[in-house]
């Protein structure tokens, strides 16, 4: 009886270690790490920390510039052919997470609607912030675009774009797309930047 299941051990064994050899060599794609755009940066200047869309620390900004050197360059604001730093907006934090990992809870939720940002909007973002009613961006201008949570942050952004992008609407205060089938605006505070047409 112990052969019998010495026999039958030895050759599950042999199945296994079978089965796993023709994996290995099968043409299953291996994750390959994939490079990670800053969307949200903690702090300014030359000790800011970029932050990815899905809210990993990516380090310092100073690092990620002198990486990018290497790349296409533009003429800075002194005309020295010096790749200018991206303009991202700037997270309600005066230092990086204690984990140094990665943005938790309310910041989060903002560094996942700053992701979801159309590229025509990004250089219009200042900050982010997370107000009574939840995530609030801050534009260049002062405009306030209220989010309340991060769900639906694509379609919230369209219809942020679509109130921004109405040429009757000149001035206001702030676009609320809580509700993104029923955006609306206020105020009269701020006026809307021009788009570059980028």
């Amino acid at each position: 009886m112990k052969r019998i299941a010495f026999f039958v051990l030895a050759l599950a064994v042999v199945a296994v270690a079978f089965y796993w050899l023709a994996l290995r060599g099968s043409s299953t794609p291996t994750a390959e790490a994939q490079p990670t755009e800053p969307v949200a940066q903690i702090g300014e200047g030359k000790t800011a920390i970029l932050v990815a869309g899905d809210g990993r620390l990516l380090g310092p900004a100073s690092a990620s510039a002198q990486k990018s050197q290497g790349k296409s360059t533009t003429k800075n604001a002194k005309g020295n052919g010096q790749k200018a730093p991206p303009r991202l907006p700037v997270l309600p934090l005066k230092q990086p997470p204690k984990n140094g990992r990665q943005v938790r809870g309310h910041v989060l939720e903002e560094v996942h609607v700053l992701a979801a940002a159309p590229s025509a909007l990004r250089e219009y973002m200042a900050k982010a912030g997370y107000g009574k009613i939840g995530v609030e961006v801050e534009t260049t201008s002062g405009i306030e675009i209220r989010f309340g949570d991060d769900r639906e942050a694509v379609r919230k952004w369209e219809a942020a774009a679509a109130m921004l992008a109405d040429p009757s609407v000149t001035l206001l205060s702030y676009v609320d797309v809580t509700a993104p089938s029923r955006p609306a605006t206020g105020g009269e505070a701020h006026e809307l930047a021009p788009l570059s047409g980028k």
